[in-house]
């Protein structure tokens, strides 16, 4: 099936995780990525590891570079910057997470190269804008510090917690995706490029939702309340017989359902648990009461009876269940991509579904240019074939 952005050319100046991310969701809807790397190291994150595949690549790189095509271009050199230029004025997108004011400072920033190329959607990811904090390092982990996420993430009276993942960097690059489809649309109607700017903080403070309007509509600032839910109750991990159970009862009914399976229904009418402001208000002797029936029996059997009584509720997997579960009920989490060595590598697929248009998965994540088992100096050839084969 045709792509939903097929004929779409994106120029990826980007490394690490938030610049890369957006590049690879275009792709997978159609879009032809040239990734530009620096010479020698690549991209940062081909360095990171363990762990590394059976082929000795980083599975960080692997996770965020498929369907891509990769150059190695040298900004210090002037041939290599004016081939760079030269894409760029091909290109309908460009992707770019450098220190704000780099590019500027070598003919590659967004006034420069509009000139050549009026249509451009030319995106900048940042850590803290381009402007007062140009000069901060863009880390996801700074960024989880300094944007309330690890203040709200751990035990109460714990340490701070960051997330198990870099999500900020995945959040920043899932807004950089909207953000130029946006921009894709309004040129359709215009012809006009335009730049799209996108912040790791702000895009932080707004997937904050809740704990962001608590603070914005009434004052409050969340504090950390380990698996807890500020404004439901019960919503968090319990203790059963043999370990953890989740449950997250959204509503007066669900609760009925819970305290009914668990062969209490009376405590569904309490007049301290009856509402959940009530439950919330007395969330700690809710949750010696449910722990003292769950000891009855094991977490598994818990949730299956829960789950049939249409009580949210589940065990707590690793990334090896949760796969599985996936498989289980038919979701095939995966695809699998022959990588240029001729070896298959698996990466979890995207997870938009189009009944039209619907991802696809052409190219594994790009050795290094010139390495043993990529095409070497025939990257370079293949970067140009592929912005003159979008244009004809």
């Amino acid at each position: 099936m045709a792509g939903a952005h097929d004929n779409l050319g994106v120029l990826a100046l980007s490394r690490v995780l938030a610049g890369p991310f957006a590049p690879m969701m275009l792709a997978d809807l159609g879009a032809e990525v040239t990734k530009v790397e620096r010479p020698g190291t690549g991209d940062d994150t081909r360095g990171w590891g363990p762990p590394f595949d059976d082929g000795g690549r980083a599975t960080y790189f692997l996770a965020a570079n498929r369907n891509k095509r990769s150059v190695v271009l040298d900004f210090g050199d002037p041939g290599d910057l004016a081939e760079v230029r030269r894409l760029a004025a091909a290109a309908d997108v460009l992707v770019e997470n450098f220190r704000p004011g780099f590019l500027d400072g070598i003919g590659l920033g967004y006034d420069d190269l509009r000139r050549e190329n009026p249509g451009l959607v030319y995106c900048s990811i940042s850590g803290f804008g381009r402007d007062l904090g140009s000069a901060l390092p863009g880390y996801d982990m700074l960024v989880q510090a300094l944007g309330g996420l690890m203040s709200i993430t751990g035990e109460p009276g714990g340490e701070p917690q960051k997330v198990g993942v870099a999500l900020v960097d995945v959040l920043a690059g899932l807004f950089a995706t909207v953000g130029i489809l946006a921009a894709l649309r309004h040129r359709e109607s215009t012809g006009e490029g335009q730049r799209v700017d996108i912040e790791l903080l702000t895009s932080l403070l707004a997937a904050l939702v809740n704990q962001a309007s608590a603070f914005t509509a009434a004052g409050v600032v969340p504090q950390r309340m380990g698996n807890m839910h500020p404004s439901i109750a019960p919503y968090e991990v319990l203790a059963a017989r043999d370990g953890h159970l989740v449950v997250a009862v959204g509503n007066d009914r669900q609760f009925a359902n819970l305290c009914e399976v668990l062969g209490a229904a009376g405590l569904a009418s309490e007049e301290r648990f009856a509402s959940n402001p009530a439950r919330v208000e007395h969330r700690a002797e809710l949750r010696a009461e449910l722990e003292a029936l769950l000891a009855a029996d094991d977490a598994s059997a818990w949730a299956a009876a829960l789950t049939a009584a249409r009580v949210p509720a589940g065990t707590i997997n690793d990334i090896a269940q949760a796969f599985g579960l996936a498989r289980e009920l038919g979701l095939e989490p995966t695809t699998t991509l022959r990588r240029e060595d001729g070896v298959d590598v698996e990466l979890p697929r995207n997870p938009i579904g189009l009944s039209a248009t619907p991802p696809s998965y052409r190219l594994a994540p790009p050795l290094m240019p010139g390495v043993a088992g990529s095409s070497g100096d025939d990257d370079q050839h293949r970067g140009d074939e592929h912005v003159q084969r979008r244009q004809r």
